[in-house]
């Protein structure tokens, strides 16, 4: 059974700009619900309930029972903004969730037993996640929080693709419908080339000439000491 993720809200009746900055001098979060077949609604939300929300991954991806004024419904957050440099939630645009109709949203990637791999064992070998999140498709009710991708055998040179990811039921990558070409690498494996600097003095213009050995020396003197005598 699905877990059930609840946030309460309220109604609002004062919008815009002015109304908005009151709301978030009084501790509360601006906010809309949008979508279906019912007209856009404004609501708020206390700020220290969303914070506390706001720290686990699924409030981001999951469907939500969101209680305003006691009724509730299923929306998805799709949209959010938060201060600048403040440890605070401005706004947020939640989308109303309707029962058998798909709906297309980015699911996060939990990469799992990469220590445990033969390349996670390897030194000078390098794994690049190359995404965190993978945008999917599918009923409300099969939306996952997150899906795992078992990384326990990868190893040097190894390449892991869009279609290898293993896919809960029901639930599907849009972007593979688009051709082979769009079948992108989500965890590469290469080893690491290490340069090694020339010593100082090896490979490098300008070096300075090897020192004449002690016979040259001899010969370009005896040649001196001839050309003074003539």
């Amino acid at each position: 059974m699905a877990t059930i993720h609840e946030v309460n809200a309220e109604v609002r009746s004062d919008e815009g700009k002015g109304a908005s900055r009151r709301l978030r001098h009084a501790g509360m979060v601006p906010a809309i619900v949008y979508g279906g077949d019912q007209p856009p609604k404004s609501i708020q939300i206390e700020h220290r309930i969303v914070m506390a929300l706001a720290k686990h991954e699924w409030f981001f991806s999951s469907v939500l029972d969101l209680k305003v004024d006691g009724k509730s419904e299923k929306v998805l957050l799709r949209d959010w903004q938060k201060h600048p440099y403040k440890l605070q939630m401005m706004h947020m645009d939640f989308q109303r969730v309707r029962a058998g109709e798909k709906l297309h949203t980015s699911i996060p990637l939990h990469f799992l037993n990469q220590e445990k791999s033969p390349a996670g064992k390897t030194s000078g070998v390098v794994i690049s996640h190359n995404f965190t999140e993978v945008e999917v498709a599918c009923l409300p009710e099969h939306l996952p929080e997150y899906i795992e991708v078992d990384l326990s055998t990868i190893d040097q040179g190894d390449i892991i693709h869009l279609s290898e990811l293993n896919l809960p039921e029901g639930v599907e990558i849009p972007e593979l419908r688009h051709g082979p070409e769009h079948d992108l690498p989500v965890v590469t494996v290469h080893a690491v080339k290490i340069e090694v600097e020339p010593t100082e003095g090896e490979g490098e213009e300008g070096a300075a000439a090897p020192a004449p050995s002690a016979s040259a020396e001899a010969s370009s003197d005896e040649g001196d000491d001839a050309g003074e005598d003539k």
